[in-house]
């Protein structure tokens, strides 16, 4: 009998590893990095199996917590095939190389810092997780998949097969069927919203006997009553007015893309005029480039744009900005302007060095597009600090701040309950996951108490028989 080990993101919300066993065979689905900062220490721990014993990974998409921990995976003596959409093959390298920069600058930093301060550490010099040279190992272990062709994983007597269905999340997200002795498995991924502009709607989930669903806003609901578009005119319309800048702090997978599509939409039904919009973000740049390779997995409101002669990604007035040139270029722009800059959270990335120009200025606006977590500037910003910390000094906050309600790309509770509804038959049992210590257990309850299926929070390592 096929069991299921949660080996990340159990009644926690990153950290995405999903081992499947049965005969002998072992699958992995998704290989993340814990972002959490109190189970940052299990990014360095062994898996309780070999990495070599891992016959084949599943990929549901590529955000670093569901990816990120890849090249360690390899690095350790995985040599199998990382299957993946072609979107998320193209996107991994991307999110991956930078990933191990950022590991590799955070441990010069603080071996600088301890060199300073005349200290060793206990643990000797500070090394990062991994480096460039891990990644690229680990990419060549990516092999693409399409989305609805059903895939043979794993050969032998008792094959495994895996299928692959949009989840609406980002580019190249996936919901994962896999069938392995006898039994299917359906995994959410990261469940996206229906009706948002740029991809299909999560596709509806196949029958099966274990549902290993997602619940990061298990315990909420969306307010689905934003006006997106009219948020966003009525910023930009008062930046215009008193001639400043509209700064837009901006994930750089899917959420950059997604502002731009709001944007030409609203410049071609005339609602803003025609002035500039820089993406600073090198990024960001890369994956419009990726949207425009994979337009065929877009959602039909954009092949519509596309077959009307227009692009959400090429419209009069937006500037991409890959070069660092490009970026220090925009403190010179006078008059109003819209700049999309990452990171998200204010927390590191160019936005910081626009930050630091505009934001005692109080005709411009800063413009939240997602979620700020606690001790980020972004967060202490939209607590209302008088005062912050940038780049080195104190800075008074004098640009006016908003935040752009409605913008999620996970599926709330209502929503992620109405996609296991919409299943053909209910599952034999459902399993939650990528939720909070308190949310995953209560929104198995819930689901339990609504559907009458068996539903339960499994705990990290916990064994589920299938």
């Amino acid at each position: 009998m096929p069991t299921y080990i949660p080996l990340g993101a159990a009644r926690t919300v990153t950290g995405s590893r999903h081992l499947i066993e049965h005969g002998g065979v072992r699958i992995l689905v998704d290989c993340g990095l814990y972002q959490e900062r109190d189970l940052l220490d299990r990014n360095w721990s062994e898996l309780p199996v070999p990495a070599s014993s891992i016959h084949a990974v599943v990929m549901t998409h590529a955000h670093i917590d569901h990816s990120g921990w890849l090249p360690v995976l390899v690095r350790d003596g995985f040599r199998g095939k990382v299957y993946a959409t072609a979107p998320t093959c193209d996107i991994i390298p991307i999110l991956l190389m930078d990933s191990a920069r950022l590991q590799e600058e955070d441990a010069e930093t603080k071996n600088r810092r301890h060199a300073r301060e005349g200290r060793t550490p206990s643990r000797g010099a500070v090394v990062p997780l991994y480096d460039e040279g891990d990644v690229e190992r680990a990419v060549r272990r990516l092999e693409p998949v399409e989305f609805g062709k059903r895939t043979r994983v794993v050969d032998g007597p008792e094959p495994v097969h895996a299928t692959w269905l949009p989840a609406g999340h980002i580019l190249g997200a996936a919901l994962v069927l896999i069938e392995i002795g006898g039994k299917r498995i359906v995994l959410s991924g990261d469940l996206g919203r229906p009706h948002r502009p740029l991809l299909p709607d999560p596709a509806v989930p196949p029958a099966c006997d274990l549902l290993i669903v997602e619940s990061t806003y298990g315990d909420r609901v969306h307010d689905t009553d934003h006006d997106i578009p009219g948020q966003l005119a009525d910023a930009i319309g008062g930046a215009i007015r008193d001639g400043g800048k509209v700064l837009m702090p901006t994930f750089a997978v899917e959420r950059a893309q997604e502002v731009l599509w709001f944007l030409e939409d609203l410049r071609h039904a005339g609602r803003i005029p025609i002035l500039p919009v820089y993406l600073d973000s090198p990024m960001a740049v890369k994956l419009v480039g990726l949207f425009d390779r994979h337009a065929a997995v877009l959602d039909s409101e954009t092949h519509a744009l596309h077959d009307a002669g227009r692009s959400p990604f090429r419209f009069p007035g937006l500037r991409l900005c890959a070069s660092r040139e490009d970026s220090k270029a925009i403190n010179g722009v006078r008059g109003p302007a819209v700049i999309i800059s990452g990171s998200g959270m204010c927390n590191g990335g160019r936005i910081k060095h626009h930050l630091n120009q505009w934001i005692d200025d109080p005709a411009s606006v800063l413009l939240f597009t997602g979620y700020q977590a606690a001790g980020t500037l972004g967060r202490q910003i939209v607590d209302g600090a008088q005062r912050v910390r940038l780049l080195g000094g104190e800075r008074e906050v004098r640009i006016r701040v908003r935040q752009l309600q409605g913008m999620s790309a996970h599926a709330d509770r209502t929503e992620a309950l109405a996609w296991i509804r919409s299943q053909p038959v209910l599952p034999g049992k459902i399993a939650v996951i990528h939720g909070g210590a308190r949310v995953a257990p209560a929104f198995a309850d819930e689901l339990q108490r609504t559907l009458g299926v068996p539903a339960h929070a499994p705990e990290y390592r916990e064994r589920v028989e299938i």
